[in-house]
């Protein structure tokens, strides 16, 4: 008699079950992100080691030899090289942990000549900062591939988390020293610019200067000597009449006179120069059609490129006020407040006024904004109008005169 067991049966089918599938082979339970975190930290001391080698000898050397004619090129070619390995760990940290790091802006090279750009180079931050970059990440770059190397084979249940750790520790590093300052690039952007608009103005200014000087005194002057040269022929034999053309010739020098010094007020004021903002303005304010009541409340005079600014724009803002605000009275006020020059010119008119149109106020805007000023303009439709002008305030030099004199703030 058979008393073995029956084989075993799977439900109500009488089929025999299948064996059990075999297990899958052991592996790391890492994903995609790790194995390039991993990666990345392993390549850390071969990148670290190229970018040291680098950084020392090239600065060296080129600090070494800074006293002959090679030395200096050599350093800021080195430098430039620095910022072609910084460029490159960007990349590298762009494309293994995800550390997004914009790139800076590229070597300003001035004119194009080899001093502007030698200059430009050597003064340059960002390559200094990737200089220090690939100084200080030796220790780092061999601290980090000895941890993952290790970690791979007796501690990679734990593994990880310390790359993780690193890698956020390593992305910190590239944001602080491989990032652009974005204050100190909108800054410099912000100077470019402003440097752009001081010569366009100052450009501007020698057209006008030159224009009224060819279309007013010069044209009299000319106009004067041919009258003079007629005056002189007709001497001996028409004394009246060379007297009559003597006359009007002594009338083309007063109007000729009267030009020219209406153009040097226009450039720079004597009484600017010799009294202060507070005698200068108030003579301005007597030319103005509208009554200004004039306030200067300074302890000292400013330097004089910002006194001149200052001037030429209430000068401007009056010349507003007599030609287009239709106002009955304007006041003038002026004043310290800690650093700044503040500036307030206020008239009663029918407002309006818009520095966005493109008119004269745009114009002084740029102006003030290139000495990092301020300038605001409040015009309602119907008026008043307020305007407000802030600029640096900065002490005027004291200088000596030739007799041991000194001049300088009040």
């Amino acid at each position: 008699m058979n008393t073995s067991p029956p084989p075993p049966t799977s439900g109500f089918t009488g089929r025999t079950a299948p064996p059990p599938a075999p297990l899958p082979p052991p592996r790391f339970g890492y994903d995609r992100v790790t194995w390039k975190e991993i990666g990345y930290l392993l390549l850390n001391l071969p990148m670290a080691i190229i970018g040291f080698v680098y950084a020392v000898t090239a600065l060296t050397l080129g600090a070494g030899l800074s006293v002959t004619v090679i030395g200096l090129p050599l350093l800021a070619a080195g430098l430039a090289g620095c910022r072609a390995l910084g460029r490159l760990e960007r990349s590298r940290a762009r494309d293994l942990i995800g550390v997004d790091v914009d790139e800076p802006r590229p070597l300003h090279r001035g004119s194009g000549d080899f001093l502007p750009w030698l200059w430009a180079a050597l003064k340059d931050p960002v390559s200094w900062r990737h200089a220090l970059y690939l100084t200080v990440r030796l220790p780092w770059g061999i601290f980090t591939f000895t941890v993952t190397l290790a970690g791979l084979f007796v501690a990679w249940p734990v593994l990880p988390f310390a790359v993780r750790a690193m890698t956020r520790l390593d992305g910190a590093m590239v944001r602080g020293l491989l990032q652009p300052s974005y204050e100190l690039e909108a800054r410099i952007a912000e100077l470019e610019s402003d440097r752009g608009v001081v010569v366009d103005t100052a450009a501007a200014d020698l057209r006008r200067i030159e224009r009224d000087l060819h279309d007013g005194a010069q044209a009299r002057l000319v106009a004067l000597a041919m009258g003079l040269g007629l005056a002189k022929e007709k001497l001996l034999e028409d004394p009246e009449a060379a007297a009559k053309m003597v006359g009007e010739a002594h009338g083309e020098v007063k109007v000729a006179l009267q030009e020219l010094r209406d153009l040097a007020r226009g450039i720079h004021p004597a009484i600017l120069t010799d009294r202060g903002l507070d005698a200068a303005l108030s003579s301005i304010a007597s030319r103005c059609t509208v009554p200004v009541a004039v306030t200067v409340d300074l302890r000292a005079r400013p330097a004089e490129a910002i006194e001149g600014i200052a001037y030429f724009t209430v000068s401007e803002l009056l010349q507003n006020v007599s030609k287009h605000s239709r106002a009955r009275n304007a006041s003038v006020d002026l004043w310290r407040t800690e650093n700044r020059l503040m500036i307030q010119v206020r008239d009663d008119g029918e407002g309006g006024a818009d520095v966005s149109s493109g008119s004269g106020l745009a114009g002084l805007a740029e102006r003030l904004g290139s000495v990092d000023g301020l300038f605001v303009v409040s015009s309602p439709p119907g008026g008043p109008t307020s305007v407000t002008a802030e600029l640096p305030w900065r002490d005027r030099e004291f200088r000596k005169t030739p007799g041991g004199a000194g001049r300088g703030g009040r």
